[in-house]
């Protein structure tokens, strides 16, 4: 790990904060709701978050450079992509800040050789932050103190996965035999590898489609925890895959 990727994530844990209270007025407001050209979501929230992100990230680290949602759906995806780079997710959870739910994240991940290596994410509504420096994971609500948070180990009989809020009872079911969780809970964003870090929940399992800034931050934050995340079929879970369009196959994270 470089010595960038170890100073970098408090830097991040900043910017999302600043771009989490630009966006948190906007929540609950009745913003019109834009649908791209995948049929998901965007607001202006999104738009305003990333452009603070992305004047951030130019002021603080102007050598990276930077993969962000809102940019890529506008322009497209870059062909190739350096061995070290940024992936933001302005606003990852639209559709649950669009129905007024809480669980909407600020996301932004430092990848270097197709690993997350730094990385930092905030849930506005609740002002918790989680990220990562010196090797391990942290978390402050508020600008509070910050605390080292660290996975808990596999709750025999009462381990608890979160899911999407669309998957169907029998996808559930399939998914709880193949993994041996007890009980689920639906949640949105990328603040499910962070419950899985700070030891309130234990396994995320998605076997659905998803892009890699939604996920480079949380996992980021989950391995300095003690966590990992695995493709389904094994093996790491890598990043900087420009041929597929940053998408990413299916995997699963857990403590």
């Amino acid at each position: 790990m470089s010595d960038v990727s170890n100073e970098v994530g408090e830097a991040l844990a900043e910017v999302c904060e600043l771009a989490a209270a630009l966006i948190l007025p906007l929540w609950r407001s009745g913003l019109a709701v834009i649908h791209k050209a995948d049929e998901s979501p965007v607001t202006e929230a999104d738009r305003r978050g990333e452009t603070l992100i992305l004047a951030e990230l130019a002021r603080r680290f102007p050598d990276i450079p930077v993969v962000s949602e809102e940019d890529a759906s506008e322009s497209g995806v870059p062909e190739t992509i350096g061995r070290r780079f940024f992936l933001v997710d302005p606003l990852d959870g639209t559709k649950a800040f669009v129905r007024g739910d809480p669980n909407f994240t600020v996301n932004i991940g430092l990848i270097e050789d197709g690993r997350p290596v730094a990385g930092a994410v905030c849930a506005p509504p609740t002002g918790e932050t989680w990220w990562t420096a010196g090797g391990r994971a942290w978390k402050r609500v508020q600008g509070g103190a910050p605390q080292a948070v660290r996975v808990r180990p596999w709750p025999a009989g009462d381990a608890l996965a979160l899911v999407s809020h669309t998957m169907k009872e029998e996808a559930a079911l399939a998914l709880a035999q193949q993994y041996g969780f007890d009980r689920r809970e639906p949640m949105d964003s990328s603040i499910k590898f962070c419950r899985i870090a700070e030891g309130a929940a234990d396994i995320y399992p998605r076997h659905g489609p998803t892009m890699e800034w939604d996920i480079a931050a949380g996992h980021a934050i989950l391995e300095a925890a003690g966590g990992r995340v695995e493709a389904v079929e094994g093996g790491p879970f890598v990043y900087g895959k420009a041929e597929a369009g940053f998408r990413n196959g299916w995997f699963v994270a857990r403590s």
